[in-house]
């Protein structure tokens, strides 16, 4: 996969590139991430990428003319891929999001700045708008490595067991569950008997029920679009019956 980053702030990405998983992904060729600065292709004489809001109001807005020509050198058509703004009014981010971008063959992140950008910038060029979550940051570019990271693990050979991928939190709809290594004893802590056991049909039950059980409790929201079954359910109803009779 190639992902092309449309930025005024490129050298943010130059360690985040380098390390860890993703250096490996992109030092193995399975995957090419370009950070491209939006400045060169202003037009204005001191290559400024914003000016004041038409109508008024705080901060400035990026131009439309620098975002529409770098669009057009990156990603020409016929384009076979997504070209995305990173903004705080788009879709949210989620797993199932993130798998079906991991399926694309290119994207395009454009990461705003300032106040937001020009409009017709986003209506001639911009397929989808994605949110990292509910809150502000100073620009697109953390929320653009949030979703380079949530992608690029996705991609097959990236991860050194494709099973990390498949169970981690989110992926089955639920939060994961508690994680131990050696030592066994730690200061009076225990590790569960059951993973000491061999038993890996009880290990796999003994997981599900503390994903479920720490999903319920933390983030309940899930369990309604989370594939249970219906003694997964049955128990689900039976916690939150229990906690209405605790309920002063």
């Amino acid at each position: 996969m190639k992902i092309t980053v449309l930025t005024i702030f490129p050298h943010m990405f130059d360690s985040f590139l380098k390390e860890s998983i993703l250096g490996r992904a992109i030092a193995q060729g399975l995957l090419a991430v370009e950070p491209v600065d939006l400045r060169p292709f202003s037009d204005r004489k001191h290559k400024n990428t914003d000016d004041d809001p038409f109508g008024g109001g705080a901060g400035m807005v990026m131009l439309a003319q620098p975002i529409l020509d770098a669009m057009a050198a990156v990603a020409p058509e016929p384009f076979h891929g997504r070209r995305i703004f990173l903004s705080p009014r788009g879709q949210t981010l989620t797993q199932k999001k993130a798998e079906a971008l991991s399926r694309e063959r290119e994207l395009v992140l454009l990461c705003g700045h300032y106040e937001g950008v020009d409009q017709r910038a986003i209506d001639a060029c911009i397929d989808e708008e994605i949110s990292v979550g509910d809150y502000v940051l100073t620009g697109g570019e953390p929320a653009a490595m949030v979703l380079i990271d949530c992608i690029a693990r996705l991609i097959p050979g990236v991860l050194g067991s494709e099973a990390s991928a498949q169970e981690e939190s989110f992926t089955s709809g639920l939060l994961e569950y508690p994680q131990y290594t050696r030592p066994r004893s730690l200061r009076g802590m225990e590790v569960p008997e059951v993973l000491l056991g061999g038993n890996h049909a009880e290990i796999v039950k003994w997981r599900r029920e503390q994903s479920l059980r720490i999903t319920w409790e933390r983030r309940p929201e899930l369990l309604r679009e989370a594939d249970l079954t219906p003694r997964e359910r049955r128990q689900v109803e039976q916690w939150q019956r229990d906690a209405q009779t605790r309920e002063p």
